[in-house]
């Protein structure tokens, strides 16, 4: 009876367990790859609660976006040894995680992403100057080096998604060479602009002086004798009606202009009598 009871006791036991092992949930973000004594099922599961085979080995992997970080010196064209720092953002392509643990295992951002960025980047530094990494070209090479990453890792199951030069350190003495090419050119952008506003400024002053000149040509042709008879004859008339005018002598001769005589008030001039009869 005794030994019955046992015997039933441990089947309950091992069916808990057994039970235990046929639930395997997979967290948020990860797939799971299926191991039944070294053989890889060809699916992996999604996300969730499953029912397996309770003697099958789940590796969880995970499809979320990571980011590995490379610190590296690499050769330039001339030869120059660049200090850079890289960061690669990739993330696992999910309908391919059995191929992948199968093939490069748990690992794969050890074997397959570093290796492979650490030959990008030396192979697309080689062939740029290292002046480049300070110019708008530093953004070609994130692309080429993109470009060689992908074709390297994409087929092998793992996704790239970006490349960033996040820091590079030059030779202390080719770095300052640079920044003085980078501050002549730009005084010499200055002085092109200093240039071209004087030329300007210069055009501006003739075209002035020739408005200036064809006024006065033309004023000058316009008097003549008989428009500055007629200018006297106004200012005579003028003259006249003025309250502060006392002895006005009509000019006579080629000009015909007036003559002035007298102060500047304005009283009349006193009325002389009749002379006696």
């Amino acid at each position: 009876m005794k030994s019955s009871i046992r015997f039933i006791v441990i089947l309950i036991i091992i069916g808990a367990f057994l039970l235990m092992r046929c639930v395997r949930v997979v967290p948020a973000g990860h797939v799971g790859v299926v191991d039944v004594f070294g053989k890889v099922r060809s699916e992996a599961l999604p996300s969730g609660l499953h029912l397996i085979n309770p003697f099958a080995t789940i590796h969880r992997m995970t499809v979320q976006t990571q980011e590995l970080k490379e610190t590296l010196d690499t050769p330039s064209c001339e030869g120059l040894t660049v200090h850079l720092d890289v960061s690669v953002q990739s993330h696992l392509d999910s309908s391919k995680a059995p191929d992948v643990y199968r093939t490069v295992g748990l690992e794969y951002e050890t074997v397959l992403v570093k290796p492979n960025v650490r030959s990008a980047v030396r192979e697309v530094t080689s062939s740029y100057e290292a002046k480049a990494l300070y110019s708008a070209e530093r953004e070609k090479m994130s692309a080429e080096i993109d470009q060689h990453v992908c074709a390297a890792i994409e087929p092998r199951g793992v996704q790239e998604e970006r490349v960033l030069l996040r820091d590079v350190a030059l030779p202390a003495r080719l770095q300052q060479a640079i920044q003085e090419k980078l501050s002549a050119e730009q005084e010499a952008s200055r002085m092109q602009f200093v240039l071209l506003k004087e030329k300007q400024e210069a055009e501006r002053k003739k075209i002035e002086a020739e408005g200036i000149s064809s006024f006065q040509k033309i004023v000058t042709e316009g008097i003549n004798e008989n428009l500055l008879k007629w200018k006297g004859i106004e200012a005579t008339k003028e003259l006249a009606l003025s309250n502060n005018s006392k002895v006005v002598i009509i000019g006579s001769g080629r000009e015909g202009l007036p003559v002035i005589l007298g102060g500047d008030t304005a009283e009349p001039a006193p009325r002389l009598p009749p002379p006696r009869q």
